[in-house]
């Protein structure tokens, strides 16, 4: 038997099931809101952390509005954040799908013995993917197209152009440190190939004795040294004279050590024209006349109009490039596509990120950008600034592909592989020594889209527990809540 409700229970199980299926109220998302900052001011007032000068900038997303704003409007140094600048900016001006092109050119004749006789050029366009890591080796098809169109010999010169871009190898205020010896530090070119990256391959031997060194590619750099075998552990310090592709290596490794550094070159255009050298060789061709050139070099600079092109490598599109420099933090990537984006010149390149961000509504004169990378240590910019240029590219036609190039958290193969993971954060870090920076987008508990940056300068201890602090920042800004890192 059906059983009627009374009418006044059944207005409260109405009014009850309107409550239980109605969204937050504004006023409890500000009061959420209001919980989340609190927790920030403690993270921040935590006697544990170092001393440090903070800039903060939390906007809600969607209208702007500053949720939190620490020294803001002042100039930081942002490390790799500067990556996020240059990429938004390359996206804007050049779009996602825009290609790098590098052509082989050949000035002369062929002889019907085979016989390849005047210049045979590769003309670089700054793309940072020729010959790199996963990309495989343009010059090895170029080769063996050679071989196959009938040439057996070059008697001529190999001539590297790069004069796509300006010769300004290395970003103002690198450390000279890291330009000599690591691989995180290459040259730009205007003509790149294999990262400008030789790779020097260590195997231990007897102990006492000199451990075996092997350079690749062969005969381009010098591997000299007094390292020696040990029985025990050991370590390896490598030195090298600036404007040298001498490397010489200290200390000793344990007998059954095989190891390789990549260390960079000193003129990337000779190096890729070196690299052709070889590939050539390897394919059977005759190099042995062959003079190998920098355009820089060279008297009389070859003439294009006109000439068709022997062989062309297209890269990968940009936001596949741009994807490598935000999730790797890859420099090198970076500092071609800066000087891409101001047609070859890093002064061009700056003023046009600056105009971007006077357009974003933050001054872009006050920034200073010396590089398109953030190894620098004269870059300057405001969390504001940062902040505008996220909000930006929220809105911009390709804000997907810039979102995708940023590490999500816990994201492999990514520099945010080992934090915050399980948090909806799309974010990118930055580093230098007294320097930590973590900026991008997080989701709140109530919906709410955050644009955060948070940038640290100026702590003398270890960048760990400043690191920590931005994440438990972020998470709380996820969550409204303090949430111990053994949570995630």
């Amino acid at each position: 038997m059906s059983r009627a409700w009374p009418l006044a229970l059944s207005l409260v199980l109405a009014v009850a099931a309107v409550l239980w299926l109605a969204p937050p109220s504004q006023a409890d998302a500000d009061g959420q809101e209001a919980q989340t900052l609190a927790i920030i001011d403690e993270i921040l007032a935590d006697a544990d952390l170092p001393s440090a000068i903070w800039g903060i900038e939390v906007r809600d997303a969607r209208d702007g509005r500053v949720v939190l704003s620490r020294n803001a409007d002042k100039n930081l140094l942002p490390a790799s954040n500067l990556k996020l600048f240059t990429t938004a900016v390359a996206l804007d001006r050049l779009g996602p799908t825009f290609r790098y092109t590098t052509r082989l050119y050949h000035f002369g004749e062929v002889s019907a013995d085979g016989t390849l006789r005047g210049d045979l050029v590769i003309r670089g366009s700054g793309d940072p993917t020729f010959g790199s890591e996963g990309h495989g080796d343009p010059l090895e098809t170029w080769a063996e197209a050679l071989v196959a169109a009938g040439v057996r010999r070059i008697d001529g010169r190999i001539i590297g152009d790069d004069d796509a871009f300006e010769d300004a190898r290395y970003g103002e205020g690198w450390d000279v440190t890291h330009i000599a010896t690591e691989s995180y530090a290459p040259p730009a070119g205007g003509l790149v190939w294999g990262d400008n990256l030789v790779s020097i391959r260590i195997e231990g031997t007897s102990p006492g004795q000199a451990p075996r060194f092997e350079s690749d590619p062969p005969g381009f750099a010098a591997v000299t040294g007094d390292a020696v075998t040990r029985s025990g552990g050991g370590r390896i310090d490598i030195e090298r004279t600036l404007g040298t592709d001498t490397f010489v290596l200290r200390g000793g490794v344990p007998s059954n050590y095989r190891g390789t550094l990549r260390v960079p070159v000193a003129n990337p255009t000779l190096f890729a024209v070196h690299a052709f050298a070889l590939r050539l060789e390897e394919a059977g061709i005759d190099v042995s006349r062959a003079v190998r050139v920098d355009v820089d070099d060279s008297q009389q600079k070859p003439s294009y109009d006109g000439a068709e092109p022997l062989q062309a490598y297209v890269s990968p599109t940009l936001d596949e490039i741009v994807e490598r420099i935000n999730r790797e933090s890859d420099n090198l990537y970076a500092e071609q596509v800066f000087r891409t984006i101001g047609g070859g010149d890093t002064d061009t390149a700056e003023d046009r990120v600056q105009a971007f961000v006077t357009a974003a509504g933050v001054d872009g004169g006050d920034l200073y950008l010396a590089d398109g990378s953030g190894l620098s240590r004269k870059d300057m910019v405001t969390p504001a600034s940062l902040g505008a240029v996220l909000r930006a590219m929220r809105a911009h036609p390709a804000s997907g592909a810039f979102r995708r190039s940023l590490p999500e958290g816990g994201g492999a193969g990514s520099t945010l592989r080992n934090r915050l993971s399980g948090v909806p954060v799309r974010a990118k870090t930055g580093s230098l020594l007294a320097v930590r920076c973590l900026a991008g987008y997080v989701d709140g508990p109530s919906g709410t889209p955050y644009v955060f940056v948070l940038m640290a300068n100026n702590y003398t201890t270890s960048g760990g527990r400043i690191a920590q602090a931005q994440d438990d920042i972020v998470r709380a800004l996820a969550t409204g809540r303090r949430v111990p890192a053994d949570e995630e």
